[in-house]
């Protein structure tokens, strides 16, 4: 079975259009009664965000079904231990609805971010490696974790997860060592290449290689929009506001879409594999994006009628 989520900007650009933190919270209570499978928001302290375990939570207490998600957080901004028991908390408010993408940041734009934070960007990516595995030692009860870079000989006592060993954990990621990490250390694999080819070379990689079921994914930037012209302008105008750089450079490094709902579904349906798709709506203006929900609901309506 096939999911679908939507991702919710949270991001300043969208509050500085006018969009307040509770209609933020609407929208994760429209998508849900629009039949989409899940929820998730991003993270980042380059563009003034809110704090995703705060709008999560919100999430978890006006929503009963839907998955709630990180998309993607990055663990080494906050103290590990800490963001444990904040993840094991949203897990359990959720009533077990919790699925934690992270990556290690996005070089050339991250760095600032972990400077923010006082970490160091070099050994990034075995940093992430270590609080993943440090969060399921303490969500297992486990009483100290020693890894290649964080080394704790306590660990405090958290309650009992909602799920034996906590919530599935995700990289989003697609580097060569990534794809040959992800089966043996996470969940989930949460990619964005613009090729279908390479998302199937990348899952073939990872199923080879894997010890553990690993859930596969698929971020998608989506404007849904019959008029050619006005859906390749607003993901012009996201690219470049989101981004500071033109659509056709970012679509060499990430899947973005526009064309009609059946046109969309097309180009989705192309990435064989897939097991949840998280659809990003490209736009930061509140009209648009409020537009675009509906029509998004018909792209999964599609996806679902005909796989």
């Amino acid at each position: 079975m096939t999911n679908h989520g939507l991702v919710i900007p949270t991001y300043q650009p969208i509050l500085d259009a006018g969009r307040t933190a509770p209609e933020l919270v609407d929208v994760a209570v429209s998508a849900e009664e629009l039949g989409l499978d899940s929820v998730w928001v991003g993270d980042t302290l380059a563009r003034a965000p809110l704090d995703p375990f705060a709008m999560l939570a919100a999430f978890a207490a006006r929503t009963s079904r839907v998955t709630l998600g990180t998309s993607a957080l990055l663990p080494a901004l906050r103290d590990p231990v800490l963001s444990a028991n904040q993840l094991l908390s949203l897990d359990l408010l959720s009533g077990g609805r919790l699925t934690v993408a992270v990556g290690a940041g996005f070089a050339g734009r991250s760095e600032p971010e972990f400077a923010f934070a006082g970490v160091p960007w070099a050994r990034r990516r075995a940093r992430l490696d270590d609080i993943v595995g440090l969060w399921r030692a303490a969500w297992s009860g486990e009483s100290s974790f020693h890894g290649s870079v964080l080394h704790y000989d306590s660990l405090p006592s958290f309650p009992a997860p909602a799920r034996p060993g906590g919530p599935p954990v995700w990289l989003a990621a697609y580097t060569p060592g990534a794809l040959s990490r992800i089966g043996r250390l996470y969940d989930g694999w949460l990619p964005y290449p613009p090729d279908p080819a390479d998302y199937a070379s990348g899952l073939a990689q990872i199923r080879a290689l894997s010890s553990r079921p690993v859930t596969p994914a698929l971020f998608a930037t989506v404007v849904v929009e019959d008029d050619a012209d006005r859906g390749r302008a607003l993901l012009e105008e996201y690219c470049l506001r989101n981004y500071g750089m033109p659509a056709d450079f970012v679509q060499g490094i990430q899947m973005q879409v526009t064309g009609s709902a059946p046109e969309v579904a097309a180009r989705l349906r192309k990435y064989e594999g897939v097991e949840h798709f998280l659809l990003r709506v490209a736009s930061t203006e509140p009209k648009v994006f409020d537009e675009q929900l509906p029509r998004v609901a018909e792209v999964v309506k599609l996806l679902r009628d005909q796989p």
